[in-house]
This record gives structure tokens, sequence and C-alpha cells, in this order.
């Protein structure tokens, strides 16, 4: 008898984008990490921990934190599921939805995450193309028949948005449940999230990775009618969200204007940053995340990334159909930005 499930040494492992070696003298690009420190209340919240709270187990539905992502966005806390990190939400989605004869369908190319939680599920992964403007192929995924159909939007690595319309309309024709990732949505122009309120297969994801700087926190959570949860809390890990990510990230989420200034400077570099690119050549592709993707005028992306690399700058490569000519470059601070221009001005043909 082998080891594992025919499954999972069939699998190809999710890789995440490369992390330096801390102290490196690198500018990091590559895994869109808001490049601004968290909130100071978060940093307050994170000082304030007691070792009481250490020495317990935390709280099994981190109620302190629902309750303060419930007040932020103006739902009830029963409709807020956390978890560690939104894949750990991703997680759940498939172990309760997708299964053998239990497929799961998604626009691609897309969070590649996606891939590898169906395949350990053993779920027919049905990956419905875009075209060359990343427009939502609605006809496709609702004809699909899936049981679980995700929609990142905004989408990695276009950095791309559906329109609230698009997704209603596939969440009012797809036959199971509909989870639309927000991992991005604070620097986008609109959100799905009233679509939870008015369809109860619906379920948005956000984390607080990328809006609040709290990558390393490891926090995310679920907005959904609860009848839906119910059956995601069946599969959640018991104390799934620990008791020092419940604190800080309520106190973050609080803290709603310093997250928008911060937002708003990440979207101002976003547009120097697009405008740069362009007026080099590259082709880029309208993002409402924090990161931009970009085609350069010869299509050899993967000599830019390693010519960046040396020069001390990470940027994420996807050596795959669709994305090998291209570069996803998370928006960094202006001078992070004003390095990267500096490194591909020395690396022009």
């Amino acid at each position: 008898m082998t080891r594992f499930r025919p499954a999972i040494d069939a699998l190809r492992a999710y890789a995440p984008g490369e992390q330096p070696p801390g102290g490196a003298d690198v500018v990091k690009l590559n895994t869109n990490e808001n490049p601004y420190p968290p909130s100071p209340r978060a940093l307050a919240a994170l000082g304030a921990i007691d070792a009481e709270s250490l020495r317990r187990y935390p709280q099994p539905f981190a109620d302190a934190f629902r309750r303060s992502a419930a007040e932020v966005l103006g739902v009830d806390p029963e409709w807020i599921l956390a978890g560690n990190g939104s894949d750990d939400l991703l997680t759940m989605l498939f172990r309760a939805v997708a299964g053998t004869g239990r497929a799961v369908a998604y626009p691609a190319p897309t969070y590649v995450l996606y891939r590898t939680l169906a395949a350990i599920q053993g779920a027919p992964a049905l990956e419905a193309p875009f075209d060359e403007e990343y427009t939502l192929p609605v006809d496709a995924l609702a004809d699909a028949g899936a049981a679980l159909t995700i929609v990142a939007n905004p989408n990695s690595p276009s950095g791309t948005a559906a329109t609230i319309e698009q997704l209603a309309e596939l969440a009012g024709r797809a036959a199971g449940v509909v989870a639309v990732d927000e991992a991005y949505v604070a620097f986008a122009d609109g959100s799905a999230l009233d679509l939870v309120r008015r369809n109860d297969r619906v379920i948005v994801l956000r984390t607080l990775s990328k809006s609040h700087g709290l990558a390393g926190l490891r926090l995310g959570f679920g907005i959904a009618h609860p009848d839906l949860l119910s059956g995601l809390a069946k599969v959640k890990d018991s104390y799934n969200v620990d008791a020092v990510a419940a604190a800080v990230g309520a106190a973050a989420l609080r803290d709603v204007a310093y997250t928008r200034e911060t937002v708003e400077r990440i979207r101002r570099t976003r547009a120097r940053l697009g405008r740069a690119l362009a007026g080099r050549g590259f082709r880029i592709w309208p993002s409402q995340a924090n990161f931009v993707l970009a085609r350069p005028a010869d299509g050899d992306a993967r000599r830019l990334y390693h010519g960046l690399r040396e020069h001390g700058v990470l940027v994420r490569y996807f050596d795959e159909p669709g994305l090998a000519d291209k570069l996803r470059i998370t928006v960094g601070t202006e001078p992070e930005t004003t390095r990267l221009l500096s490194a591909l001005a020395d690396l022009a043909p």
C-alpha cells in the first residue's frame, strides 16, 4: 500500500512566492503584501496581549473579531465566519462542497490554489478561460453546473474586476455555491457584499493580509447566510483563529480611517507604476488590486524576471500558458517603485 491517496501522489503542490531571508537587501514585489505597517491600534492591541489569553484556548468562532467585522460591514455577526487567512475559508469550502462527482468551476488564469484544493478533494476542476481582456466568462461558468464556482474579484494575477451585474447574473444561474474571493477588494471600485443578502448560496471572502498589512498574522473571514456558514463550520479546525490574531485583527478592522489612508497611498502609486510601465512599452491591464499585470513589448518576461532578481527586485513570474510572457508586480512604496523602474531601465534591450 502506498503512503498517500492517489490524488496526493499525483498532486502538484501550490508554490508560494519566494520569501527572501530576513535582512536581505531586496525590494519584495512578488507576493502582494502591503508595503506599509499595520494600524497603530493593531500594534497596540498586540502589545496588550496578556498571558491568560495565551494560556487558554481561544474562542472557537473568534466572537470578538466577528463582532468587529460585523460592525464595520453592517451585517449580523452570525453572517461572519473567521479563518486562518482567507485560504482557510477556501479549504473549508472545498472540504464541505467539492469532491468526487462534485465539480469546481472558476475562470482561468486565476489563483492557482483553487486548482490545488480541487485536486486534494479529488474534485473535477472546470477552468473557463478568460479572453485577452480578462472578461468574466459568465456563460461558461454558469453552464458548467458545478457544485462550487469561485471568482477572484479582483482577479489575480490580472488585477481586473468583473462588474457586480456580471457576478449577480452568475450567482443567479450557477447550480451550486458561488464564492467571490475579494482578497483585493479594498483597492477596487466595488464589492459583491450585497449579493450575500440577496442570494443564500453566495459567500464573499475577505482577508486582512493586503489592505490591513497583516499577511504575517493569517486572518480572514467569510460573509454569507448563516445556513451556508453552518456547513463550513462543520469542517473547520476546532480553534482555527488564535487569540492574538483575533485581538489584533479586531483592532485593525476598527481603524477604518487608517486603512482608507493606506489604501489610497497604494492606489496613487499603482497609477504611477502603470503610467511608467506603459511609457516603456509594456501592456498594462486595468488593475483594481495592489499589483499590476505587465507584458513587456518583446514578450520576454522570463528574462526580465531573472534580471530584476539580480538587481535585488523580486516580482512574480508564472511559467504557464497565458502568463509566460507577463509579470505580476506588487505595488510597493514610492522609493521601491523608483528602484524597480531604475532596474528596468538598466535591463532595457
